[in-house]
């Protein structure tokens, strides 16, 4: 696996780790909110979902760091494999985030611009990159 791959996909998933806490634990924070680009209205109400989206990105990011360790100190194609699934989740994730503001669903509408573009870029390039290698 090349070093753009890696490199693409271990930042991808060190972010989504990190995001974990303010998505799980810390929602009601005004600097997280401002952060994560939504509004406080309501947050008794979508703090179960922000919480499962929060453990959801922590295990894809930690799948894809697992991933990566196969890759070089392990089976390699069960590491690219485990990689190549977790940037694969993490970007069409993404893209349904982007797909649920276009619908509407988030407030206010077009808030999820720069995390869909943010959260979307690095397993894009991870997965065109090995694509890339791959031909």
């Amino acid at each position: 696996m090349n070093a753009v791959t890696q490199l693409s996909a271990g930042i991808s998933a060190l972010l989504l780790i990190a995001v974990f806490p303010l998505e799980a634990f810390l929602i009601d924070r005004p600097w997280v909110q401002k952060f994560l680009g939504i509004q406080p209205n309501g947050l008794e109400n979508v703090h179960l979902w922000s919480f499962c989206i929060g453990a959801r990105n922590a295990l894809v990011g930690i799948s894809t760091l697992i991933g990566l360790w196969l890759v070089n100190y392990g089976d390699e194609t069960t590491g690219t494999t485990l990689v190549i699934a977790s940037c694969t989740y993490m970007l069409l994730a993404s893209l349904f985030m982007g797909a649920a503001d276009l619908l509407g669903y988030w407030r206010p509408r077009g808030g999820s611009k720069k995390g869909t573009l943010a959260s979307s870029v690095l397993p894009a390039l991870a997965l065109i990159a090995l694509a890339i290698q791959a031909r």
